[in-house]
Parts: C-alpha cells; structure tokens; sequence
C-alpha cells in the first residue's frame, strides 16, 4: 500500500486541518440504518460478528451449562450492543473430547443446549432483531463416536467404511510404529491403534487433533456429498453462514509421506493442498444457490500471502479468519505491520478484511496485553504468569477502538465487551486436551471460556437463575465487578465503550466504508483516517501526546487531558477532509 507520510505530532495540525465547528462529541446507541451492514447481500463485508461459546453464555435451564434457551433470552442485549451477527461455536451433540469440535451428530443439537426446535427458534428470533446467524462446520474430522466411524471400526480391514477415513498399516516387522511422523496439533501422536475383535492389534487411523476426532478423507465421495448436504439442512433452516473449522487440513497427500523438514508452501503433506480448492468451490456453489447468498468464513492459518489469498477467491470463501493481528505484541510497529500485511493480502482478491482480539482458543486482551510479552503463541501459554490486569484493560480498550476502526470485518469474543480477564483454572476442573497432551505445563483454553457474569449476586452471577446450579467452570469473585448490571450503569465501562463504538461504526459511512489513510505522527503512534473525515490514533508510547486540530472527539478509550492523549489509549476525531491519501 501507498502512503503520504506526514510530519509527526509536532506539525500535525496540517495533516488534519480543522473544520467547521460544532461536531457533536455525541455518540448514537446502536440503530439500524438503511446503509448499515444489513443492507444487500454483502452484508458480510463490513459486518460486526459476535462469537457465542454457547456452554459459557447464559444458562436457561440452571443446570449449570449454557444453552439456547439462555442465548435467547440474551438476544435484546446482543441487539443492544450491535452486533450484526453471531456465530455459534459447535452445538451438536458430542462427547466433548475437543469442545464440541468433536461432531457426533451435524443434524441435531447437543441436548445439553436444547433441540433443533429451539436452534431454529433462535435463528427466527435473531434476524428479527437484525441479527444474522453462522454456525460452525468442521470438515478435517469427526468425532469417535459419528455413526461413519463406528461402522468403520465394526467393519474392519478393507472395508468401504474405513475409506471414508485414513486407516493404515503400522511400518515395521509387527505393524507396531506409526504409519507417519505427522505431528498433532495438540502436541504428540496423529495415529492410534485399533484393536481387532480377537484381541490382536489392528490397523492406525489418523487424527491431526486428538484420538477422539478421526480425519476424514476427502477423495472419498461420500464425504463431500455428506458436507454439502449438511450445508443445505442448515441453510434452509435460515442460518446465513458457516464458518470452517481449520478449513486448510481436510486434504492430505494420498501417499501419506513423512513430514519434510522444511516443507515449501503447497508442499505440506497435510496443510494447504491444492485440492482443498475444488471443496470450497462446490461449497461456495451451494451457498449461492440461495436468494440470500449464504456466506463462507474460512479459519486459515499460513503464513504465505498469496496461498492465503487463494480461499478467498470470488468462487471460494467470502472471509477468512485474520490471526496475524491477533497474536501481536503492544508495540505500534509491530501492529502497524501486521495492518498493512492484512490489507496487501486481501486487496488482491477484493476480499475484505477481517479483525479479531480473541476467541474461544486465545487468551483474553486484558490479561495478554497486560504481561511483559503481549504477543500470544499457543507454545508459550504458562501457569503463573505474571498480569497487570489496569494496564492490559487500558490496552485493551485502546485496541478495541482501533480495531473497530479498521476496514473490513469486526468479530468479538464474548465477554470481550465487559472486559473479562483470563482464569487460571484449578488442574481439577480444567478439560481443554491441550493442558492434558502438553504434560500439565499448558493451563490450555478454558480460562478464555469460564461462563459470563450478568449480574452481581447470586450463585452464578446471573449467568442461571437464583437457585440454578453452580456453572461448569467456577468463576472468579472479581467477575462480580464486572457484570453486565453493573457495566450497563457505568457511562466509563468496557461495555459502554464497545456499545459507542459499534453505534458509530453502524451509523457513519466513513467508519464503515471509507478508505484507510496513513498518517505518521510518530514511531510510537498508530494514526490514520477514514473517508478523510474521521480520524484514529493509537498512543502506543510511554508519554502523553497532543492530539491534531480535529472538528470533535467522537469517543475515546481513556479520558484526555488539555487536550493529550494518554499513553495506552486511542481516540476518534472528526476531522476534515485533507486530499485524496487511501492506502
């Protein structure tokens, strides 16, 4: 990308040249507009998405367990903040070896959440809110308890069942060493040994996550019949997208080698095959076929720019799923970097981009921005690590305005909004594989997932009723303070910020729409406008700045002073138009 660079902070004032007085500093809740996202059918493009961890939202029935019947009753709270859609992670019946990315079952609900009737109820009563729905698809496995694998394992060698999977031969005299050295995932083995019904020891079967979830084999021709027939049973039940769950692995090399040593992009045995196309097509086939397109959204992970860009081809994926920014250091030209990457990736294929702080598998903004490494990376999670929990809420309210700020596509973990930290879990209640295959050195990914506190009392802080059981996953006392009661009463909190912030976003063109200029106002500042007419800037640095001539402050993440932007803080100005600069 192209851009004009400006002079810093001290001379900014040409950069964003005042205009005419009386912007209102105002900020409008959340209304839907006839420009908004819901507009047309690329609604998609600049949509706010939220992600709903059904077992840790509300809980209905006060079993302990989030559910539908919670979520639904939630849906004025989801409207009120305004989000555009939501996306349901895995609510099929499972055995839960993975969180529920272990499917037994995609035509049906997990009873623990309810029933097909009340998910298309939920449906029903979310876009008549204005809500849409996106549910998740996993097509590199299934879990071991689907009809398929079992009928597998009951069929035995050479069977038609077991080609819908990856059985092999074990390598040595007895069969006994793994047919590759794949590497799982989770850490550890990606083959499991079967036993016959005499007892003796059987073929291996692949699984790229935990044994619990064996792969499918995608040359098979039932599985792709069995995945686009899965599309259509819930897309004629109104749910307007998918998103695809490690969508670059279902494709494997059919001669099963080892793993290279340094394999070149293309040339992974098992991620980022160039078959893997020639799905997403036939997918993206089905989801137009509606009068409504249905919308695709790919989790890819590679670090190849121009093989990322091939999922979002205009006859594949609509998004994909942007980890890069996620995963940064607070340091502005770290994050800066990752921007312009994002952006160059997705100019290519007219895909736009999308943004993300967390989800259900990272650990949360205020606790990761708040430790002296503010990256993440899966292998350096760690029991005991230090947090400054006022400094990382300080961030992340920065980059929740900066990032909502950005071109494209806004996805929010649940209980981002209210500020949550991460959990450190006692070992006896945590579940995630990830703690149990690292040895116990992982603490894993239940502590971005411990139920949501709505209320101040009670035994589950309103995530169930007053006399419902204690929640899945204790939560801390300090939840208390953070509950939506007590935000909704507070024009400072998180809660508020993210309301004002997507109001905005919804209601002014230039948020949504408009071009993505850079300005430079120091090493340490992330500054640019959009549409020419509103301004971000992040102050990454250790002192105050001065704010640019600006026409108002539309909203800010930490309270300013004569003026200055505080250290660890963004703001939104309206500015005037100062030329033609996109990027």
């Amino acid at each position: 990308m192209d851009s004009d660079v400006l002079s810093p902070a001290a001379a900014a004032s040409a950069a964003f040249a005042a205009g005419s007085p009386g912007a209102s500093p105002a900020t409008p809740r959340h209304q839907a507009t006839a420009a908004g996202p819901d507009a047309g059918h690329e609604w998609w493009r600049t949509a706010v998405i939220y992600q709903v961890y059904v077992r840790s939202f509300a809980d209905g029935d006060g079993d302990g367990t989030g559910d539908l019947a919670g979520v639904r009753a939630r849906l004025p709270y989801l409207a009120a903040l305004g989000v555009d859609a939501l996306w349901f992670n895995p609510w099929y019946p499972s055995p839960l070896a993975d969180g529920g990315y272990d499917v037994a079952d995609y035509r049906a609900i997990h009873p623990m959440f309810g029933d097909l009737a009340e998910a298309e109820a939920l449906i029903r009563e979310a876009r008549e809110l204005g809500i849409r729905t996106i549910i998740d698809i996993v097509p590199n496995h299934i879990s071991h308890e689907h009809a398929w694998f079992q009928a597998a394992l009951a069929a035995g060698p050479g069977s038609p069942e077991r080609e819908r999977f990856w059985f092999r031969p074990g390598r040595g005299e007895h069969g006994d060493q793994e047919p590759t050295d794949w590497v799982s995932s989770f850490q550890g083995s990606t083959w499991t040994r079967t036993t016959d019904p005499d007892g003796t020891p059987g073929e291996w079967y692949l699984h790229l996550f935990t044994p619990e979830q064996p792969d499918l084999n995608w040359n098979h021709p039932d599985v792709r019949a069995e995945h686009e027939d899965v599309l259509r049973f819930w897309f004629d039940r109104g749910v307007a997208g998918v998103r695809i769950d490690s969508a670059a692995l279902p494709v494997k090399d059919e001669a099963l080698p080892m793993l290279p040593a340094d394999p070149a992009p293309g040339e992974h045995p098992h991620v980022d095959r160039d078959a893997i196309h020639d799905i997403y097509r036939a997918w993206r086939a089905v989801a137009d076929s509606y009068e409504e397109p249905r919308v695709l959204v790919g989790e890819v992970w590679l670090e190849d720019a121009a093989r990322f860009a091939r999922y979002l081809r205009p006859d594949e994926m609509h998004t994909a799923f942007n980890f890069d920014f996620m995963t940064q250091p607070w340091d502005a030209e770290a994050m800066r970097r990752s921007i312009r990457r994002t952006l160059a990736e997705h100019a290519p294929v007219g895909a736009p981009a999308t943004w993300v702080l967390s989800n259900h598998d990272i650990t949360r903004p205020v606790t990761r921005y708040g430790r002296e490494d503010s990256g993440f990376a899966f292998d350096r999670k760690r029991f005991g690590t230090p947090t400054d929990l006022a400094l990382g809420t300080r961030r992340a309210r920065a980059t929740a305005l900066l990032t909502a700020a950005l071109p494209g596509c806004l996805y929010i973990y649940q209980g981002d909004e209210l500020g949550l930290p991460e959990v450190e879990l006692p070992r006896d209640v945590i579940e995630d594989p990830m703690h149990f295959r690292s040895g116990g050195v992982d603490p894993g990914r239940d502590g971005c997932r411990v139920p949501l506190p709505w209320s101040a009392g009670g035994v589950s802080l309103g995530f169930g009723p007053d006399d419902a059981a204690e929640p899945w996953l204790p939560q801390p006392a300090a939840f208390a303070t953070l509950a939506v009661e007590r935000q909704e009463a507070d024009a400072s909190s998180m809660l508020a910020l993210y309301r004002d912030a997507l109001a905005l976003r919804r209601n002014r063109d230039d948020l949504r729409e408009g071009d993505l200029a850079w300005h430079d106002l120091g090493a340490d500042v992330i500054a640019f406008t959009r549409g020419g007419t509103v301004a971000s800037i992040t102050n990454l640095g250790g002192a105050p700045i001065a704010l640019p001539d600006h026409r108002g402050v539309l909203l800010a993440s930490s309270p300013l002073a004569a003026g200055m932007l505080p250290p660890d803080s963004t703001a939104w100005l309206a500015v005037e138009p100062a030329g033609d600069e996109s990027a």
